[in-house]
């Protein structure tokens, strides 16, 4: 507020702007959810609410003030990001799946197709792990059903790539020297 401003200007001036930028967000969640924006007219008639409607009267079922907990549950039910979410938590907590040996030498790396990859410190766990794959598949369905995952693929270590890093060459590398 400047010295020439006086109150009542500077409320004003503020209030001004803050009905333009209410009906900025109006335009833009309009373009968002493709619903037409209605722009409020002082010389409309005025527009009361259905009181008759259920959960818009005051102090009536429905009104009542819900946890962030379940709003958050209804919205991700709403948008379809239940599994997603639950398939995060199963690579988070996979230690709580497994067990704290087994996570120490493995490593969940994604979910694609319903099948969940787990990189292994060697092959012999890699197929120790692919022995006990159903008994591992069956605590994934009992504490995460949501994931929807249907199969596991135990990987071993790769091999060392003789294609890039700072010794490569081009051509067939080491093995050509023998022809």
């Amino acid at each position: 507020m400047t010295d020439e401003e006086t109150p009542e200007m500077f409320h004003v001036k503020q209030s001004a702007e803050a009905n333009e930028s209410s009906s900025m967000y109006e335009r833009l969640k309009s373009k968002a959810t493709g619903v037409p924006f209605k722009s409020r007219r002082k010389g409309g008639p005025r527009q009361y609410r259905n009181m008759d409607a259920p959960g818009e009267a005051p102090f009536t079922p429905g009104r009542d003030p819900r946890g962030l907990g379940s709003v958050l549950e209804n919205l991700t039910a709403d948008l379809g990001w239940s599994s997603t979410l639950a398939k995060s938590q199963l690579i988070i907590s996979w230690a709580d799946v497994v067990g704290p040996d087994i996570a120490a030498r493995t490593n969940p790396v994604a979910i694609e197709d319903n099948t969940l990859t787990v990189a292994c410190e060697s092959t012999a766990w890699a197929t120790q792990l692919r022995l006990m794959s159903s008994e591992i598949l069956t605590k994934i369905l009992q504490k995460f059903p949501e994931a929807d995952v249907t199969g596991i693929r135990f990987q071993g270590p790769n091999a060392p790539s003789w294609k890039r890093g700072p010794r490569s060459i081009p051509g067939r590398g080491p093995r050509d020297t023998y022809g």
